[in-house]
């Protein structure tokens, strides 16, 4: 089976607290799993859970506690960010933080055509900039000579995601990216992800609390709580009949994000935040209603039930 990117035992361990009272937190805690080619992988979960950290490990952007990374067949655990240039592209959950509002747009297309050299003159790069967002129902008609404020957020998320285009990936990291798009444009975001798989054999890792629009578009989903993945494996298995108790409680209780309500205080743990992640054993077994002795003593180990890996005691041989 062939594999564009491999996480391996991916740990990222985070000092808090001052230095008579510090705090280890393992927000990624020996996390594994793999992308096709022509995939979409969906890391799912609640806010803290971990996948954001992965993602900026994954761009360079943090570096791992320990695990690797290999991509396209080669692994580098420092300096990823010449993966860059080599197929991964990002898109980022604030279209309007992703552009100056005193910058039009099509500069940041010429700017990125001209650091990797993507063409030989201003034609060339018009014609290539054009092609990239028709690719994504746009045209550089529209886009040339305007500012940010002059569109709407679904359309500068799909601007986004052309310039990402420009260096042809073979993998988009997509973290939250309809979250603060209007409801109404969001399935435009989610069905262009399945466009650029389908007809340009793109992949992507989709980033997401939402379940709704992860089931839509994703191949094959994983569920994380406290920097541990519980439940992975094909998506119609996982959120139609979830096996681990977070999952359900995920599916049944997550609530759907309020663009129009912007949280602007800074994210902070509470106390039984805290004591999850430095739980022993399972870090679910404080909430979990199949809680069994063992689940507070050791962490369980994954076991596969038709076809999804599931990391719970209540699935293994009696």
């Amino acid at each position: 089976m062939e594999k564009l990117l491999e996480v391996e035992h991916l740990t990222k361990v985070f000092t808090l607290g001052s230095l008579l009272s510090r705090i280890r937190i393992r927000a990624v805690d020996d996390v594994s799993f793999y992308i096709r080619p022509a995939e979409i992988f969906t890391l799912a979960g609640e806010s803290g859970c971990g996948k954001t950290t992965i993602a900026r490990i994954i761009l360079g952007f943090e570096e791992p506690t320990a695990g690797t990374i290999t991509y396209s067949g080669k692994r580098d655990a420092k300096n990823k960010k010449v993966w860059f240039t080599e197929g991964i592209q990002a898109i980022f959950q604030d279209p309007f933080g992703t552009f100056n509002p005193l910058r039009m747009v099509e500069r940041y297309f010429f700017e990125t055509i001209r650091n990797y050299r993507l063409a030989r003159n201003q034609e060339e790069a018009i014609r290539l900039i054009d092609e990239k967002l028709k690719a994504v129902g746009l045209s550089y008609e529209e886009v040339s000579c305007k500012y940010p404020s002059e569109f709407s957020g679904g359309q500068l998320q799909r601007i986004s995601i052309a310039r990402a285009l420009l260096t042809d990936p073979k993998l988009l990291v997509a973290d939250e990216p309809v979250s603060m798009v209007d409801a109404s444009l969001r399935m435009s975001v989610v069905n262009l992800f399945k466009k650029l798989k389908e007809e340009m054999g793109v992949s992507v890792l989709y980033i997401t609390h939402d379940l709704a629009t992860a089931y839509y578009v994703s191949d094959r989903i994983a569920i994380m709580f406290r920097g541990n993945i519980v439940e992975m494996g094909p998506v119609e298995k996982v959120l139609i009949r979830p096996l681990h108790p977070y999952t359900r409680l995920l599916r049944e209780s997550i609530p759907e994000a309020d663009p129009r309500q912007r949280w602007d205080k800074k994210i902070t743990l509470t106390e039984t935040e805290y004591q999850e992640y430095l739980r022993v054993g399972c870090k679910f077994a404080g909430r979990c209603p199949d809680v069994m002795e063992i689940c507070r003593k050791e962490m369980p180990g994954y076991v596969e039930v038709d076809g999804v890996l599931v990391r719970c005691y209540k699935y293994f041989p009696s």
